[in-house]
């Protein structure tokens, strides 16, 4: 079928964008569904539409029921090494407190905001009911300042996951915590599990925040600038603890990696943590020489790639983005934003480092693994193994059973990944989000869509709601694409709702690079 966005069936105006979201008006979309908080529209399946609670209804469930409580707070946060921020928060802790379920549980989490702007929360990488997506804008209301809202939706596939707002830049503060679903059968035997957040680090430091760096890249290259206001869904209005010249100047140039096809990132970071820690005060893990480990390993960065190593061991990959694959010996990993990787480890006798290279940024984060006796090592550390074999989803194979079924696609859908940094206008089709702007797909359908990148920047895809099966078979929701190359994913349109597609660069969603993908009604 011919490749294209569907036409919106109502005009700009009708529309309540993301940003205006963000900014607490409480409006509604106009849409043919007066129930639904945003988002639908003529022809389309709403988020709180009657298809989507048909699908809950068959959607793997029936266990327990988990109850949360999470407050988005501003909080001041201890990096370590006497380095203290001012920062936002789930609780006081850096990543937030572990959410742990089981798969076929039902998760109740009652979000509490007690920020100074409307928040959401986004469950990344799960195939949850799509009124529980938290986007505001498209699934839901914003959540305002000092208000609540209750995520309640059926857990249904084990694996590694994060939460994290889907509002503004708020994902580059501290507002982001791991989501565990474990599998009542599970397969892999392991003495230990060790759960490693990635992160760059920039809010609170020497006066900047997250709003400050995107208005920065904006004005810095040259590009859309104060314009930026006019795009429909979109509102770039700097928060009253962020003007534009807040810190000094955090521009990146010059950072380069052969593995992400030349530049690296467009933020120079102050500081790069793992587990909410600067290398030079590192967080510890204790296990005994030969336990079996597993490790879970989330990059909840805004705009670093991340190659991972554990000095003096060799890692077996088992699962990405939830999904099993082939296990598969290396040396090192690379995490594009929001990707997550599963490994196994069998622990040698002493202290190593765990080390997290800011790729082509010249920078490293650091943890520490404690077998033994010995002294911590340098936070300048670079194991030998991050410079070894290094394992991408590209270089694995689908366990057996976790592979999409044989299907020619009923439709095909194409999309350029547009953009520069020299105007920083980052986009799908040259044209930047517009929330009435879907491509269209029908339930029951097998979708192909294949996103060609004619810039020169790589970009981490991610697609809300479903998983994809890459070219070589391997399932994920999130996915690198290095400049000038085609991505091609194949899914199953088995989850009624309107989805996100956007880049998982931070920066460059918010000038632009998002999308819907759209359930029309049959």
């Amino acid at each position: 079928m011919s490749p294209q966005f569907d036409p919106p069936r109502f005009g700009r105006r009708s529309v309540l964008g993301a940003g205006l979201a963000l900014a607490g008006t409480g409006l509604l979309t106009a849409c043919s569904d007066a129930s639904a908080p945003a988002g639908g529209a003529a022809g389309y399946v709403s988020p709180t539409g009657t298809e989507v609670g048909a699908a809950e209804r068959t959607r793997h469930g029936g266990g327990r029921v988990r109850e949360v409580r999470l407050t988005a707070t501003p909080t001041t946060l201890d990096l370590g090494a006497g380095r203290t921020v001012r920062s936002w928060a789930y609780g006081d802790a850096l990543p937030g407190k572990e959410v742990r379920v089981t798969a076929g549980d039902t998760l109740a989490l009652t979000l509490a905001n007690h920020l100074p702007q409307a928040t959401s929360t986004h469950w990344h990488g799960l195939a949850l009911r799509n009124d529980m997506d938290g986007v505001p804008g498209l699934t839901q209301q914003p959540v305002r300042a000092g208000g609540e809202f209750a995520y309640r939706f059926k857990v249904p596939h084990p694996g590694t996951y994060w939460f994290h707002p889907h509002s503004g830049v708020q994902q580059d503060r501290g507002l982001y915590a791991p989501l565990i679903v474990e599998d009542p059968k599970e397969p892999l035997a392991y003495d230990e599990e060790w759960v490693v957040v990635l992160d760059d680090w920039v809010d609170g430091v020497d006066g900047s925040t997250p709003d400050a760096v995107l208005a920065e890249l904006r004005r810095g290259m040259g590009g859309m600038g104060h314009d930026m206001g006019s795009m429909p869904g979109m509102d770039h209005s700097m928060p009253a603890d962020a003007s534009p010249s807040a810190g000094p100047s955090r521009m990146m140039m010059g950072a380069a990696s052969e593995l992400l096809g030349g530049d690296a990132g467009d933020v120079a970071y102050p500081y790069y943590l793992v587990n909410g820690r600067v290398p030079e005060a590192p967080s510890e893990f204790r296990a005994r020489p030969g336990d079996r480990v597993r490790i879970r390993f989330v990059n909840a960065g805004g705009d670093t790639a991340f190659r991972v190593a554990l000095g003096g061991h060799e890692m077996t990959v088992t699962h990405t983005d939830g999904f099993p694959v082939v296990h598969a010996r290396t040396d090192a990993l690379l995490l594009g934003m929001g990707e997550r990787y599963d490994v196994l480890v069998t622990v040698e006798d002493g202290v190593f480092p765990l080390t997290a290279l800011a790729e082509g940024k010249r920078a490293t984060g650091l943890a520490v693994l404690r077998t033994g006796k010995g002294a911590a090592p340098a936070a300048s550390v670079r194991p030998r193994e991050l410079d070894g074999r290094v394992v991408t989803a590209d270089r694995l194979r689908p366990a057996p059973g976790s592979a999409l079924a044989a299907r020619t696609p009923d439709r095909t859908i194409t999309s350029k990944l547009t953009g520069s940094m020299t105007a920083y206008d980052w986009a799908f089709d040259g044209t930047p989000y517009d929330p009435a702007r879907r491509f269209g797909v029908r339930a029951g359908e097998r979708v192909r869509m294949e996103f060609t990148n004619t810039t020169d920047m790589w970009h981490p895809l991610h697609l809300h709601g479903h998983t994809f099966a890459l070219a070589n078979g391997v399932r994920k929701d999130t996915a690198v694409i290095l400049p000038k190359s085609t991505l091609t994913m194949d899914f199953d349109a088995d989850n009624p709702g309107l989805w996100m597609i956007h880049c998982h660069n931070v920066y460059h969603s918010e000038s632009g690079m998002m999308t819907v993908l759209g359930y029309q009604r049959t």
